[in-house]
């Protein structure tokens, strides 16, 4: 599991030369201000992103947390605060985990386009048993008829689907477009010019009339 350490802050204090100020709480945990290190936060988010399960050292013991918000300078984009939610021990979450597609569809090379529908999906479980992606093969998807569903996925133990339908389309086979979109069309110059040339005759013989 990830670890982070925090030090304390005291409720109305903002800055910590080298930490973002944070706060952590839960369902049994008050909200507790925080500074977390800039650097090490950086690392452990890049691995664990809103996902995996971070234990976070503080006064109050060990707690098992995942990221629940990080606030970032709209003109900077560093971040200027984090939120972190206390998981309980059999606390159950749900959460959405991106879809990492991987592998080539056959379908690709007879003309087929491979249309991702999803990109992530909502599911539920301990914190501990949450991956950080789904990995969706699209090598099973040999023709134009051919679709991965959800209830294709299988998910790691301990984890179900929330709130989803298991018939939704996550990835699937266009047929190519019949335009060809290199065809070069061929225009007749000649034609383009001599219409222009006759508009700005019209044009001139107009203003010859007004005056």
């Amino acid at each position: 599991m990830l670890e982070l350490i925090t030090a304390p802050r005291a409720p109305k204090e903002l800055k910590k030369e080298g930490f973002i100020p944070a706060v952590f709480y839960g369902a049994k945990t008050p909200s507790t201000p925080v500074f977390i290190p800039f650097i090490e936060f950086k690392k452990v988010f890049t691995q664990s992103g809103e996902m995996a399960t971070i234990a976070l050292k503080t006064e109050a013991g060990i707690k098992n947390v995942l990221v629940q918000a990080v606030q970032r300078d709209p003109v900077k984009s560093t971040i200027t605060h984090v939120d972190f939610y206390v998981v309980e021990k059999g606390q159950k979450v749900h959460v959405a985990i991106p879809l990492n597609f991987i592998g080539e569809a056959p379908a690709t090379k007879t003309g087929g386009v491979l249309v991702k529908a999803a990109h992530e999906l909502m599911v539920e479980g301990e914190s501990h048993n949450l991956p950080h992606t789904i990995d969706i093969d699209v090598s099973v998807l040999t023709s134009g008829a051919s679709t991965i569903t959800v209830k294709d996925i299988a998910l790691p133990k301990g984890v179900t689907l929330y709130h989803v339908n298991e018939e939704e389309v996550i990835a699937s086979i266009s047929a190519q477009s019949e335009e060809n979109l290199d065809e070069v069309v061929e225009v007749d110059l000649s034609a383009i010019e001599v219409e222009k040339k006759g508009k700005k005759e019209e044009e001139g013989e107009g203003e010859a009339v007004a005056a």
